[in-house]
C-alpha cells in the first residue's frame, strides 16, 4: 500500500501557502468569488470555438476523449524544474545508450545485463532497424517525454518513459494560449519562462539532422496517419510551429533510395521525417504490410543515410514497463553514475528474487505487461476473486510477461470545482529535445488530473516555471542557409491536398446552390394561392430540386400538377433538417475543412468552423403539421444563413489566401461546380411544356433563371421591365462580367487551368475555352433569331450536353492532378458520354 497522505502542491504542512504560489493567489483574491467558475466556462467555449479536439490520446489504447483545461496552473519553482531537467536529461541519455546497444552490438544482452525476453518479445522491437555491424548513426531518440508523480516524501518519481512519439506538446500550447486569453490576471502576477524558444531549438535541431552539405535548405516533413488519427489536431499545430510539411504516407515515395514528397509539379526531396505514427507501420516492405499508411522502401532509404527518421522507428521498445527495473543497474555501467531522478520501483517477474518479493504481498503492487506499456495496469486487490485468480494463474504460467510497479500516492493540486478550489491528484508530463549537444527541456509541461471517479472529459493543467532575473536569454540561432531562390509557383503542394481543396470548393458551391433552390421553393410554397405563372415556375424549380437530390421525383411530379402541397412542404423541410441532404453537405464541408486545417489561415479556419457550428444549430427536426408555416420561415432563415456563410468564406479566400496553390484549386472547384449547376438549372428553366405554341409561357422560366443566378437587379438595371429570352440568356450564359453566369465560370476555369499547366495551349485550358465558345454560340443563336423564344426552347438538349461536358472536364482535371493517372483512351468506337457529377 502507498505510504503517507498525499502532498499538497499549494499548501505546506503548516497550513500556509508555499512561496511560489503567493503571487498567483493574490491575483485570485482580486478576482472575487465565482469568477473562476465563469472563466472555466469561457475556456471551455474557447476550445469549442477553436475546433480543438482531443490532443492527448490515452496510453492504454482506448479511443481519445474530449479534454478541458483547468484555470488553475501547476507552478514549479525554477530550481526544482532545473533539477527535474537535469535528471530527465540523464535518463534520456541512458535510454539512448540502451537503444544504441539493442539496435547495435547487443552487448547488454550477450553479457546478461538485460534479459532477451524484454527485447525480442517486445512488439515495438523492430529487427530491420538493427545495425549489427556497429553503432547506428546519429541519435535514435530525438524527442523524449516522461510522466512523473510527486510521492508523499516530496520527491518526483518517473512512472513512465515516452520514447516512441511523445504526445501532448500541442496540448501545452493550447492550454497556455487559453489561459493567456481568459486568465490574463494570472499571467500578470509573475513573469514566466516562455514556450516559444523550445520550438525554435527543436526546429533548428531537425534541420541539423538533415543529411548532405550544411547550408542547404533541408526538407522537413511531419508524417501523420491522417485526419482519422485522434491526434490530428496536435499534428496540425506541431507542423505549424516547426514550419514543416504535414504529410501522409500516400504523399511520399522512395525513388533510388531517396525519400520524396509527391507534388503537382514533381518530386521534392524530404531529408528529415518527424514520425507521428506507429513505427511498426511505416514501411510495408520490411514491417507490417497490412497497414495503408506506410512508405515502401523507407527503412532502406534511412539505412542509406538519405533521410533521417525521428524518433527512430524502433525507439518504442524503450517504453516497456519491465525495462524500468534495470535502469538503476544500467546507469553506472553505461553512464558511470547513478540515476539522479528516481523512478517508481519496478520488479520484472522473470527474475527469481522479484517473484519471491511479489509473492509476499502482491496486492501492494500494480501489475503490468512487461513489454507493452499501452495495456492498462491492474491492482490485484481491486479485482473480483475470479479475476484475481485468473491473473495469478497467468503470472504463474508466464512470469516473464509481467512487471510490477510500486503504488505511489500522487500529490494534489488545486482545481476549480463547483464550490471553489478542490485538491485533486495530478500527474506531470515534461518534454525534452536533443539539440545535437545535449537535452533541452520545455519550460512548461502538461498536467493530467487523476480523478477517475469523476466522469466527463479529461482535465488538464498548464505548468508554469517562473523566470529568474539572472537567467540567460535564449532565442533562435541565425540562419545558416544559402539565399533561397524566389518562387511564385502554384503547384508545390501534394496532389491529395489539391484534391481536397478542389472538392471543398465544389461542396461549398453545392451547399450554396441547395440553399438558393430551397429558399426559392419555400418562398413560393408559403403563398396561399399561387398564380399560373408561379405554378409554371414551381414546375421548373421542382425539376432543379430533383436534380440536386433535394426532392424525390414522385413528390415533384405530384406538385407539378398542383397536388400534394403539404407533402411538398414537408419534403423541403426534411431536406434542411437533421439527416437530410443539406446536413450531409455540411458534414462533407466540415470533413474537408478538417483535412485542410494545416493549409488554411487562422481567419479562414475560424470562419469555417464557427460558421458550420452555427449552421448545424439551425438544422432542426421536421416540424409537426401545425408548425409547417413556421417551418417554411425557418427554412428561409437557414437558407439565408447558408448564403451568408458561403459569401463570407468566398471573401476570406479572395482576401486571405495567396492566389495559387490551395486557393487556385478551391476556386477551380467552385467554378466547375457552378458551371455544371448553371447549365443544368437553365436547361430545366427553359423546358416549359406548351411554350412552343405559346411563347409567352417561357417567361416564368426566364424569371426563375434570373432568380437562381441572383441576377434580377442587374437585368432590371439594364433592360428595365422588359423580359426577353436573348437578354436574359446573355446575362446568365454569355456575360463574362457576371460572376453568377456560365461564361464567367468557364473563362475563370480556362485561365486557372492554363496557369496550372504553365502553357497557353494546355489541353484542359483549351477544353474549357471550347465550352465557353459553345455557351456564346447558344446565346448568339437566340439573340440573332427573329423568334427568340422558339430558339430558346431548343436549348435544353444543348445545355444538358454542356452539363455533361463540364462533368467530363472535372474528371479530366482529377486524372491530371489528383490521381496522377494518364489520360483515358478508348480502344473501340467512341461511346456516348454519360452524365457524371464528379468522383467525390
Amino acid at each position: 500500500m502507498p505510504d503517507g497522505a498525499p502532498l499538497d502542491e499549494m499548501v505546506d504542512g503548516a497550513g500556509g501557502f508555499r512561496p511560489h504560489w503567493r503571487p498567483l493567489l493574490g491575483a485570485l483574491a482580486d478576482l472575487g468569488r465565482g469568477v473562476l467558475a465563469e472563466r472555466a466556462l469561457l475556456i471551455d467555449r474557447f476550445f469549442a470555438d477553436e475546433g480543438v479536439t482531443s490532443l492527448l490520446a490515452p496510453q492504454d489504447g482506448t479511443p481519445a476523449t474530449s479534454w478541458r483545461c483547468d484555470p488553475m496552473p501547476l507552478i514549479l519553482p525554477a530550481a526544482e524544474f532545473a533539477t527535474l531537467e537535469a535528471g530527465l536529461a540523464q535518463r534520456a541519455t541512458l535510454l539512448e545508450a540502451v537503444l544504441q546497444d539493442v539496435y547495435g552490438p547487443q552487448r547488454l544482452l550477450a553479457e546478461g545485463a538485460l534479459p532477451p525476453a524484454l527485447i525480442h518479445a517486445n512488439p515495438a522491437f523492430l529487427r530491420p532497424c538493427r545495425a549489427p555491424e556497429g553503432r547506428r548513426d546519429g541519435p535514435l531518440l530525438h524527442l523524449y517525454a516522461a510522466d512523473l508523480v510527486r510521492a508523499p516524501d516530496g520527491d518526483w518519481r518517473v512512472v513512465a518513459d515516452r520514447t516512441a512519439s511523445p504526445t501532448g506538446l500541442a496540448h501545452v500550447l493550447e492550454n497556455r494560449r487559453a489561459l493567456s486569453r481568459h486568465m490574463p490576471e494570472f499571467l500578470r502576477s509573475r513573469e514566466l519562462r516562455q514556450l516559444g524558444p523550445f520550438f525554435d531549438i527543436w526546429q533548428d535541431a531537425l534541420q541539423d539532422l538533415a543529411p548532405g552539405a550544411p547550408g542547404g535548405n533541408p526538407g522537413v516533413a511531419l508524417l501523420t496517419t491522417g485526419h482519422a488519427s485522434p491526434l490530428w489536431f496536435e499534428q496540425v499545430i506541431l507542423s505549424r510551429e516547426l514550419s514543416c510539411a504535414l504529410v501522409e504516407g500516400g504523399d511520399l515515395t522512395v525513388r533510388d533510395g531517396v525519400l520524396y514528397l509527391k507534388t503537382l509539379r514533381g518530386l521534392q526531396r524530404v531529408d528529415v521525417l518527424l514520425r507521428r505514427q506507429d513505427g511498426r507501420t511505416i514501411d510495408p516492405l520490411e514491417l507490417e504490410s497490412s497497414m495503408a499508411h506506410g512508405i515502401a522502401g523507407l527503412l532502406d532509404a534511412a539505412r542509406g543515410g538519405a533521410v533521417k527518421i525521428v524518433n527512430d522507428p524502433g525507439t518504442g521498445c524503450a517504453e516497456a514497463p519491465g525495462l524500468a527495473a534495470f535502469l538503476p543497474r544500467l546507469a553506472p555501467r553505461l553512464l558511470g553514475e547513478a540515476l539522479r531522478l528516481k523512478g517508481a520501483r519496478t520488479l520484472w517477474l522473470g527474475e527469481a528474487e522479484a517473484r519471491a518479493e511479489a509473492e509476499a504481498d502482491l496486492d501492494a503492487w500494480l501489475v503490468r505487461r512487461a513489454v507493452d506499456g499501452t495495456i492498462h495496469s491492474l491492482r490485484p486487490s481491486s479485482l473480483e476473486p475470479e479475476s484475481r485468480a485468473a491473473l495469478l494463474a497467468r503470472i504463474a504460467a508466464a512470469p516473464q510477461d509481467f512487471a510490477l510497479s510500486e503504488v505511489l500516492t500522487p500529490s494534489v493540486a488545486p482545481c476549480v470545482g463547483a464550490e471553489g478550489l478542490v485538491p485533486r491528484p495530478v500527474m506531470l508530463r515534461l518534454f525534452l529535445v536533443f539539440d545535437g549537444r545535449g537535452w533541452r527541456a520545455l519550460p512548461g509541461g502538461l498536467v493530467r488530473v487523476l480523478d477517475e471517479a469523476r466522469p466527463g472529459p479529461t482535465v488538464t493543467k498548464d505548468v508554469w516555471i517562473p523566470a529568474e532575473e539572472d537567467a540567460a536569454i535564449q532565442g533562435p540561432r541565425g540562419s545558416g542557409f544559402a539565399p533561397l531562390p524566389i518562387r511564385r509557383t502554384s503547384g508545390e503542394l501534394p496532389s491529395r491536398v489539391a484534391d481536397n481543396f478542389f472538392w471543398l470548393g465544389r461542396y461549398l458551391e453545392r451547399l450554396e446552390s441547395a440553399a438558393r433552390l430551397l429558399r426559392a421553393g419555400a418562398s413560393r410554397l408559403s403563398r396561399a394561392s399561387p398564380t399560373p405563372r408561379e405554378l409554371a415556375e414551381l414546375r421548373s424549380l421542382f425539376a432543379c430540386l430533383v436534380r440536386a437530390e433535394l426532392l424525390d421525383a414522385e413528390t415533384a411530379k405530384a406538385g407539378a400538377h398542383g397536388l400534394g402541397a403539404r407533402a411538398l412542404t414537408r419534403a423541403l423541410l426534411r431536406a434542411m433538417c437533421e439527416g437530410g441532404p443539406v446536413a450531409a453537405q455540411l458534414g462533407r464541408v466540415s470533413h474537408l475543412a478538417e483535412l485542410l486545417r494545416d493549409r488554411l489561415t487562422g481567419e479562414m479556419q475560424l470562419a469555417l468552423h464557427q460558421g458550420l457550428r452555427q449552421l448545424a444549430a439551425q438544422i432542426r427536426p421536421v416540424p409537426q403539421a401545425r408548425e409547417e408555416t413556421l417551418g417554411l420561415e425557418r427554412l428561409e432563415e437557414a437558407s439565408n444563413a447558408i448564403l451568408s456563410f458561403a459569401a463570407t468564406v468566398a471573401g476570406l479566400a479572395a482576401e486571405n489566401m495567396v492566389r495559387g496553390g490551395g486557393r487556385l484549386f478551391l476556386d477551380l472547384g467552385r467554378r466547375v461546380e457552378r458551371a455544371q449547376a448553371i447549365a443544368a438549372e437553365i436547361a430545366r428553366a427553359l423546358d416549359q411544356p406548351g411554350a412552343a405554341a405559346q411563347p409567352a409561357r417561357l417567361e416564368p422560366g426566364l424569371r426563375l433563371a434570373l432568380e437562381l443566378r441572383d441576377s434580377v437587379i442587374t437585368y432590371r438595371s439594364r433592360y428595365l421591365t422588359a423580359l426577353q429570352a436573348g437578354p436574359v440568356l446573355d446575362l446568365v450564359l454569355a456575360d463574362e462580367g457576371n460572376p453568377r453566369g456560365l461564361a464567367f465560370q468557364l473563362a475563370a476555369a480556362r485561365d486557372m487551368l492554363v496557369e496550372l499547366d504553365g502553357d497557353a495551349e494546355s489541353p484542359l485550358g483549351l477544353a474549357a475555352g471550347q465550352l465557353l465558345k459553345d455557351a456564346r454560340a447558344m446565346v448568339r443563336d437566340v439573340a440573332t433569331a427573329a423568334a427568340q423564344a422558339e430558339v430558346a426552347l431548343g436549348l435544353p438538349p444543348r445545355l444538358r450536353a454542356m452539363e455533361g461536358a463540364v462533368a467530363a472536364l472535372s474528371n479530366r482535371i482529377a486524372r491530371r492532378y489528383f490521381t496522377l493517372l494518364p489520360a483515358a483512351h478508348s480502344l473501340g468506337p467512341a461511346a456516348p458520354g454519360g452524365r457524371l457529377r464528379g468522383a467525390a
